[in-house]
């Protein structure tokens, strides 16, 4: 499958990009060529005004089932120093909010995608597992430090030394994961976050998932201060304008009584 069918994407009218990783019958397992393409596509929607929030998706029965193994040594001996189509650093860098909408096995490399993205979703048949130790992979996307962090190390030596497949449920009980829904609802339900979002100051939105991921990899006195000199850096470039819009939101708010919508 050409490279071009293999990796969908579509956008909506709103800003909503869905990409979809579509080679079903493979598990949707990564080629080079899979990767260089979704690699350049977070990197050219980040940049593109008109994308505001990206979903991630799987076709058929799988999220992301990892590298091809059958062209493991193209990937794994290819120029992976080149930050450009290295695929998780791109999601990393990305600046528009990345939600994961899994929805059926998120496996290795696949598992760490789903660690790149800034919201997951899964349905209640997701499964996550880590089975670079029994294949005899080094993980190189982040496996080893991000679960550690986000599910506590006893759980991330366990998950990651016996290759354990991980529930949708665990997962959310780990903090992975967001939230768990039925069977075929979790990239509706990632829709609806992604609407969410929309319905906020896009700056300010930017500005939050980078103040956030930014703080994560200091200590938090270290992230404190970064929240701190950012904040200040943002009032300095406030206008009156935009003082004069926050008061007319907050009215406006105000005069719909009962109402909790922002």
């Amino acid at each position: 499958m050409d490279p071009a069918d293999s990796i969908l994407v579509a956008g909506d009218p709103n800003g909503i990009v869905t990409i979809t990783i579509n080679r079903p019958k493979s598990l949707n397992s990564l080629t080079r060529a899979m990767l260089v393409r979704l690699a350049r596509e977070f990197s050219a929607l980040g940049r593109d005004e008109s994308t505001k929030v990206i979903i991630l998706t799987g076709s058929g029965r799988a999220f992301c089932s990892g590298i091809d193994l059958t062209a493991a040594e193209d990937v794994f001996k290819g120029d992976v120093k080149d930050v450009e189509t290295d695929l998780v650093a791109q999601m990393e860098r990305c600046r528009k909010p990345i939600i994961g909408a899994v929805n059926g096995f998120a496996v290795t490399g696949g598992f760490e995608i789903a660690l790149a993205c800034d919201i997951l979703v899964a349905s209640k048949g997701a499964m996550f597992m880590d089975t670079h130790a029994r294949f005899g992979i080094f993980p190189s996307w982040g496996l080893s430090q991000k679960l550690s962090r986000l599910a506590g190390a006893n759980r991330a030596r366990e998950a990651s030394l016996t290759a354990m497949p991980i529930t949708a449920e665990q997962a959310e009980k780990w903090g992975l994961v967001s939230h768990v829904v039925e069977e075929g609802e979790a990239l509706r339900k990632a829709r609806q976050i992604a609407e969410a979002i929309l319905k906020n100051n896009q700056d300010l939105v930017l500005r939050y998932k980078a103040v956030i991921n930014d703080g994560l990899k200091l200590d938090l006195g270290s992230a404190l201060s970064l929240e701190k000199e950012r904040a200040h850096s943002y009032y300095d470039g406030m206008t009156k304008e935009q003082f004069k819009k926050m008061q007319e939101f907050i009215a406006a708010r105000g005069s719909k009584k009962g109402s909790s919508k922002l």
